[in-house]
């Protein structure tokens, strides 16, 4: 069936240059089965209505839960006020008293707490309750870094965890000013991306690594450009992601290539490195699938161990650090070895996880997160739950 959204109010500030009204708009265009509603009075009374108070900060997946319900009104922790209503089309006008005008919700409406929507965000890889915040002009800056935190992953890469929230957040804000959408940004990290290649080939390590960082960082400021504007799209998502994962092997590849005078190291020429990068790397890959597509867990957030491994397994990040250092040292051939070693080592290990996760299953055990019971990783691995529940710490004034 499907939910009509109606709203009510409006927020006095915006937020990263989005109004309250049109971030809405944006997010019900991500979910199916939602359309706007101008007048709710004008529903036959058995529709559904969402009606959502735009002076309060929502996510999609806030919107998602609560469209999921029956009869439920959501109060804020923050002001204890209700700030949205999924009721039938016929209690609309008492729903909204009970929103607007703080009178008593209608009979059998539940009201409930956004951690009664769920905590654990599989998409980002950590747990949190869905965000509902109110709107004030007081709060519009720590409300936009709210916002930017919970774009990030929670299980990451160390140089995206830690090294870049801070100058990506300056980056976001830029473009959010200046009108520059995601695509532009991925658009650009293209382009750095074939320039790179092309410097790696022949030999410009330097400047080759300057622009592989700088598309790096642009990797990080897209994807979060597009969740605190609410403007993911289709093409957006592949051109990201299908760069993503295609072009790290390539670029160890042509690194290699240009090393004219190499030594090969315990009998493996650069041939045989050259299979043992993609090889190593296509079967991490089919590992990650094996896990997210048939033992329905992605392979990093089974167990705390797999959380920190993935700050270190051989994706592009980690292996640029290598890359990086061999350079500073003056041996950029050793960068090109410690590649091929340590995506044959981190591949082992992957693999040895998907044959743990494969036993698991077929004896009758599900995978389940670690994080996805929030009491039960604070209690069991607090350390790692502090580590991995949550990427705003990364930033100092992200709560200020």
């Amino acid at each position: 069936m499907s939910i009509h959204v109606h709203a009510l109010g409006q927020a006095p500030v915006s937020l990263w240059h989005l109004d309250a009204r049109e971030r809405l708009h944006r997010m019900l265009a991500q979910l199916p089965g939602l359309s706007w509603c101008e007048d709710p009075s004008v529903l036959p009374a058995d529709a559904r209505l969402l009606l959502v108070r735009a002076d309060y900060l929502f996510e999609v997946r806030t919107l998602k839960a609560l469209a999921g319900r029956d009869s439920a009104a959501l109060r804020c922790e923050r002001d204890g006020r209700l700030a949205a209503a999924i009721v039938d089309a016929g209690q609309w006008q008492p729903a909204r008293a009970a929103l607007m005008e703080q009178a008593p919700p209608p009979d059998g409406l539940e009201v409930i707490s956004p951690d009664q929507l769920g905590g654990f965000n599989r998409q980002l890889r950590r747990h949190d309750a869905p965000l509902l915040e109110p709107i004030t002009e007081a709060d519009q800056s720590r409300l936009e870094n709210r916002l930017y935190g919970n774009a990030y992953k929670g299980i990451t890469d160390l140089v995206t965890k830690w090294l870049w929230p801070n100058p990506a957040r300056h980056g976001v804000r830029l473009c959010a000013r200046l009108g520059i959408t995601p695509n532009m940004v991925t658009a650009f990290g293209v382009l750095l991306m074939l320039v790179a290649s092309w410097l790696f080939l022949h030999g410009h390590y330097a400047i080759g690594l300057a622009l592989g960082w700088l598309m790096t960082y642009l990797d990080t400021v897209d994807g979060k450009l597009a969740r605190v504007t609410v403007r993911s799209s289709r093409i957006g998502h592949l051109m990201d992601h299908g760069m993503d994962l295609i072009h790290p092997p390539f670029w160890y590849i042509l690194w290699g290539m240009s090393l004219t005078a190499f030594e090969p190291v315990f009998g493996l020429d650069q041939t045989a490195l050259y299979w043992a990068i993609a090889l190593g790397y296509v079967v991490g890959r089919l590992v990650e699938g094996v896990f997210d597509h048939f033992l329905r867990c992605s392979v990093f957030v089974w167990r705390p161990f797999d959380s920190y491994f993935r700050l270190i397994t051989a994706r592009r990040n980690p292996c640029m650090i290598l890359l990086t250092a061999a350079v500073l040292v003056g041996r950029p051939d050793w960068g090109f070895i410690a590649v091929a070693a340590w995506t044959v080592l981190t591949t082992g290990v992957l693999v040895v996880r998907m044959l743990q996760g494969v036993a698991h299953r077929l004896s009758g055990g599900r995978l389940v997160s670690w994080l996805a019971d929030e009491s039960n990783a604070r209690s069991q691995h607090p350390r790692a739950f502090h580590t991995f529940s949550g990427t705003r710490a990364a930033y100092a004034d992200a709560d200020a």
